[in-house]
Order: C-alpha cells, then structure tokens, then sequence
C-alpha cells in the first residue's frame, strides 16, 4: 500500500509514530509538505506536483498513491484542503475528508450540526454587533464567560472573562482584529478538567482526563496539562463516537466537559496530537489509524473487483 501523508514536518511525534507504524507493517510512504505542491486545473483535467528542493531537479508528480492521511495544521487550512481535495479528485481514498476537516475547523458549525443531532453542548451564542452583547452573555447564563475564537487550536484564542465589561473589552479588541467570536457557558463543576477521546474507524481507541495546571483554566497538554488514562463512561463514549460520525470524520480526538447534565462536547479536532494520548493510555493509536487506512483501501478494492 502506498500512503501518502500530508505533513509539514515528518520529525513531530505523530507524524514519526505513523510514519514508522505504516513501514513497521509493510507499506510505503511519503510525507509530503501541502505547502510545496503545486496544483493545476485545466478543462477536463488536473494535476499536482511537489516542487523540488533542488535547483534543476523535476518536480515530483504526486499520482499512485492508495491513500491519504491528512495532517494539515490549522495554519494552513485552506492550501492544505486544497491539496486534499486534489487528491479526492483523482480518486484516492482520505483518512478524513477535506469537507469534514473544513466543518470540524469551524467551531460554531461543528456545534450547530452537533446540536442538530441532539450531542450535548455548551450553550454557545454568536454575536457582532456591540449592542447585542449583553443579551448574547444573558443567553449562555451569564459571566464568567468563555471567549473563543471561531478557528483555533491547542487552547489558543481561548480566554475566560469575569464581568460584562472585561467580554465587552475583549470583543472590541478581537473585533478591531477582524476575528469572529463565540461566546459559551462556562461550566464550573469541570474544574479545568476535560476528557479527549480518540475515535477511529467508529470505534473509541483510547481516552484521557486532561488536568489544567495551577492558574490555568485550559486544560489543553500544550498548555501544561496533565493528562491520565480512564476507562469512559457510556455516555462519553456515545457522544464521542455520534460526533464524529456526524462530522464525517474517520479519525478525530474529541474534546468534552463533565457537566451536572452529562457530557459535553466542546470540540472535534480532525488532527489530533497523538504523544499525549499515547503516553497516558499506552495505545499505539497510530497503528490503529494505519489499520484503518489498510480497510479503507481494502473496502475500494472489493467495490472495484
């Protein structure tokens, strides 16, 4: 099996782990940086290539591949989806869909298709106009109040504001920015802890309670959180799965917050890190993902014959 997968650098921990994973059970695979392929559509066809690094080496067309494993960082988005859908295009099978990575990246329509499907969430509100911020804080019960950026990841663009003055301070600094917000509830009794589950090919691989560091209400390990293996409850381990299927993602780490009201998903990441969920769980999860990819190329292959 040919595995190409989409990553800036191959020496991060989960790009390594799925690079070695893929080698260790006998399948070729390339890294290849989204950011120096080079795409090209013309009537009735397309091609993509990896430029060279080398002066007056061709460039490398990307065609032969089996599958696609994207790891495409939220810094580049939209380049990355851009290659991915290429690759669709030509027909080859993705670990995650460029569509389902790109709604997953949008935190407030991931939560509408999620609250569409009855998953518990925390009430979140939307808002631009300054003089509709009081009503929208009222609408999601009040201060304190968390601030979230509509793309971000790792914690980052995530802040908590105590009054009405000090979201009101935020929002017109974010604002003058040109950043969309979200507003959501803040839900006391998680304590600066949530759980990340880890789906694959529809099933739960692993799960951990991440612990914020002293002074920290963001739980996120990049942030200095502790993280430490559970065994999920059912009713986390439905909400993860359901929200994964219902954003169309194969492979996703879910983010979700104990609440007196059961479980709450706060966030699906389509490029989950994989070192801190493997260090506390002690799951290879990158040769769970390889093994899914080997189905997904297994599943065409039996469609084709």
């Amino acid at each position: 099996m040919r595995i190409a997968l989409l990553s800036r650098n191959p020496r991060l921990y989960s790009s390594s782990k799925l690079i070695e994973a893929a080698r260790a059970r006998g399948h070729e695979i390339d890294v290849i940086d989204p950011i120096r392929c080079v795409l090209v559509v013309s009537r009735g066809g397309h091609r993509m290539f990896e430029s060279s690094e080398r002066a007056g080496k061709s460039p490398r067309d990307l065609v032969g591949y089996d599958v696609v494993i994207p790891r495409i960082g939220a810094s580049i988005t939209d380049y990355g989806l851009a290659v991915l859908a290429h690759f669709e295009r030509a027909g080859v099978r993705t670990v995650n869909s460029a569509q389902a990575i790109a709604s997953s990246r949008d935190k407030l329509r991931a939560l509408q298709r999620l609250s569409a499907h009855d998953i518990g969430i925390p009430r979140t509100a939307l808002a631009r106009d300054p003089r509709s911020v009081r009503d929208a804080i009222a609408a999601v019960g009040g201060t304190p109040v968390i601030i979230k950026l509509l793309q971000g990841t790792q914690g980052v663009g995530v802040m908590i504001a105590d009054s009405v003055e000090a979201v009101e301070s935020m929002l017109d600094t974010l604002w003058g920015l040109g950043q969309n917000i979200i507003l959501q509830e803040f839900i006391s009794e998680s304590r600066g802890q949530d759980i990340r589950a880890l789906v694959v090919g529809g099933k739960l691989v692993a799960a951990m309670e991440r612990r914020a560091r002293e002074g920290e209400f963001r739980s996120n390990l990049h942030r200095g959180g502790a993280g430490t293996r559970i065994e999920p409850s059912a009713e986390v381990t439905h909400a993860a799965i359901e929200s994964t299927r219902i954003m169309g993602l194969d492979v996703a780490g879910v983010d979700l917050l104990a609440s007196n009201e059961g479980p709450r998903v706060i966030e699906i990441n389509s490029s989950p890190g994989l070192r801190g969920i493997e260090a506390a769980s002690g799951i290879d999860i990158a040769t769970r993902i390889i093994g899914h990819a080997e189905s997904l190329v297994a599943e065409r292959s039996v469609h084709t014959h």
